[in-house]
């Protein structure tokens, strides 16, 4: 297993266009890229595979134990409150979506 890197997730739900892609759809394990990571798009394409690891926030155990979900960059996320912002539907399948922002390891 590669390295995991910690960070943090948001969750998004409208996804096209992409700065990535333009309007071609991308399924909807997708995730767009803050700042740190976006490097002029470098990171367009790159997939992830993200594990929540804990709350950022008072939702009490949001995440789903030893669940994860691999996810494409598609998009851009500038200002965004994490380092990753996933599609609702990858955010959902790691953890509570009423948790709205999660630790997590990506890799």
């Amino acid at each position: 297993m590669a390295r995991a890197i910690p960070g943090t997730a948001t969750f998004y739900q409208q996804y096209t266009p992409y700065a990535c892609y333009g309007s071609t759809p991308e399924g909807v394990m997708i995730a767009a890229a803050s700042d740190p990571l976006w490097d002029g798009g470098a990171i367009c394409g790159k997939m992830f595979t993200v594990k929540c690891t804990g709350a950022t926030n008072p939702v009490p155990h949001p995440c789903y134990d030893g669940k994860t979900v691999t996810v494409k960059i598609v998009d851009h996320c500038p200002g965004c409150g994490g380092t990753l912002d996933l599609s609702k539907e990858a955010f959902e399948s790691i953890a509570d979506p009423v948790a709205g922002v999660i630790k997590i390891e990506y890799w």
